[in-house]
């Protein structure tokens, strides 16, 4: 093993290692509980959490891949017209925060909660995580195989079935992967449509009692829901070769005649309009029609300005911790990679109050000197859209041709000159899709930020969210439009970039 090899792999276990300090602090709470975590964990309202966030999670990922395939096919495969339009508006709903979205759908119709509610805000904030990098293989794959399918006389249908979804299985996995992640972790969008989850019963725990031993055991079973979604997505992934290293070029894919193409563009018109037109436009009646609504050009300034550091500063440190964990695992494929990748989706998975309150202990007990600190903040945004960052790059990492790595070095190029000049613009937008998919997630994070921030410190989620709570929907309409504005841009960077 060289030396660049042996570092890269040494900063990949330091943040495998990282990742694993929630799990570890929900370990040690299990520990301290002592025999009571039997009777925390066996109870009838652990069962009925543990339904609702099972259907939840089953649904919302089953119907976010659903959906996301088919408009990637519909977009990049068939002869629908204006294809960069209809990418720009599917990528959208990626600037609308979930809670936001369920802000929207409630003020519209107060009697929208419990499963249906969820399932469809849910869906509709989330299914761009999959159609991002499944259009994203439609579009760079090499059409051959499926010429060749239909030159032996299959139907798109059967091609689509038996070419196509195999090589799109390593995106839709991923894809669906990061919703159901999601899901397991989200708080605000669930707690205003009024639908328990463990997520959410973990947050009002903490809140009600100082003992968070009743807290900890339902993050435990948590744990374990995402133990079984990661075992699930690696049974499926199984490791195959996406790069092409053949003489040439491979040609654009032939794009299908579309049949009863207004029916497809009015049902694809859809969900940009319930995903973008219901939340903005009830933002805008709060704001045309509360005695609450104001603009205060102080507090504003102040938030967004903290927002934007926050976001690049989360993106930055979360895309730089993912690097070598996606190097490990497409270039040095082994057992230890694998376990290294699997712990870095832990933090995912966990509500941000969790991961919050690990590192504050792991802050108390060994370094003080980081408590209340950006850098804590920072290491929390890191902890949790590990994720985000890692799809993106190892997505990236399979379609570059490691075959480049080794001309590269037998000309006796160093390896760290050899990533820098190959490696990394091979990569490039891999890199720079997770940098901005990780900066839309920092901004409208709220329960870590809520809990590590420094005192003083105010965000544009924390600021809707103090103002929702108070039922004081006009004076949270700018914050929340301004999220939006500030996300608009980072999305519209991912729509270049497909």
């Amino acid at each position: 093993m060289t030396w660049f090899a042996g570092t890269q792999r040494a900063a990949a276990v330091a943040v495998g290692l990282l990742a694993l300090l929630p799990l570890a602090y929900v370990a040690t709470g299990l520990i301290e509980a002592g025999g009571d975590t039997a009777s925390l964990v066996l109870r009838p309202r652990v069962g009925e959490l543990l339904t609702n966030t099972v259907v939840l999670v089953v649904l919302g990922v089953a119907a976010c891949v659903l959906i996301g395939t088919a408009a990637a096919w519909l977009v990049e495969r068939t002869d629908l017209p204006g294809r960069p339009l209809w990418t720009a508006l599917l990528i959208a709903p990626l600037a609308v925060p979930a809670f936001v979205n369920s802000f929207g759908w409630f003020s519209l119709r107060p009697s929208f909660s419990g499963l249906g509610a969820a399932l469809t805000v849910t869906t509709l904030s989330y299914y761009p995580l999959v159609y991002l990098p499944v259009a994203a293989v439609l579009r760079g794959g090499d059409p051959a195989h499926e010429e060749i399918a239909r030159s032996l006389g299959h139907t798109i249908s059967r091609t689509f079935v038996r070419v196509t979804l195999p090589q799109l299985r390593p995106a839709v996995l991923g894809g669906g992967l990061l919703v159901g992640l999601h899901l397991l972790a989200e708080f605000g969008a669930l707690q205003s449509l009024r639908y328990d989850t463990f997520t959410t019963a973990i947050y009002d725990q903490y809140q009600s009692t100082f003992d968070g031993s009743a807290a900890t055991a339902l993050a435990a079973v948590l744990v374990l829901l995402c133990l079984l979604l990661l075992g699930g997505e690696l049974a499926f992934n199984r490791q195959t070769r996406l790069s092409r290293t053949g003489s040439g070029t491979a040609r654009p894919p032939r794009r299908h005649p579309l049949p009863a193409r207004p029916l497809w563009v009015v049902a694809l018109a859809l969900l940009p309009l319930a995903a973008l037109g219901v939340p903005i436009g009830t933002l805008v009646h709060w704001l045309l029609t509360s005695t609450s609504a104001a603009f205060p050009a102080g507090p504003l300034l102040s938030a967004t300005g903290t927002t934007l550091m926050l976001a690049l500063g989360g993106a930055a440190v979360t895309t730089a911790l993912a690097l070598p964990v996606a190097w490990l695992v497409v270039r040095r494929r082994g057992r230890l990679s694998t376990v290294i990748e699997r712990s870095t989706y832990v933090g995912n998975s966990l509500p941000g109050i969790v991961v919050a309150l690990a590192l504050i202990t792991a802050g108390i007990r060994w370094l003080p000197a980081l408590y209340q600190s950006t850098a804590m903040l920072l290491t929390a945004y890191g902890l949790l859209f590990l994720p985000r960052a890692m799809v993106s790059l190892r997505a990236a990492l399979q379609q570059a041709p490691p075959e480049l790595d080794d001309v590269g070095r037998s000309l006796g190029v160093r390896p760290h000159a050899v990533l820098l000049r190959v490696g990394l613009p091979l990569i490039a937008r891999g890199l720079g899709a997770g940098f901005v998919l990780v900066f839309l997630a920092v901004v409208t994070e709220l329960t870590s930020t809520l809990l590590l921030a420094p005192i003083g410190t105010r965000t544009l989620a924390t600021q809707f969210w103090n103002a929702t709570s108070e039922i004081n929907y006009g004076a949270a309409a700018p914050y929340a439009l301004l999220m939006i504005l500030i996300s608009a841009p980072a999305a519209w960077l991912l729509v270049r970039r497909a």
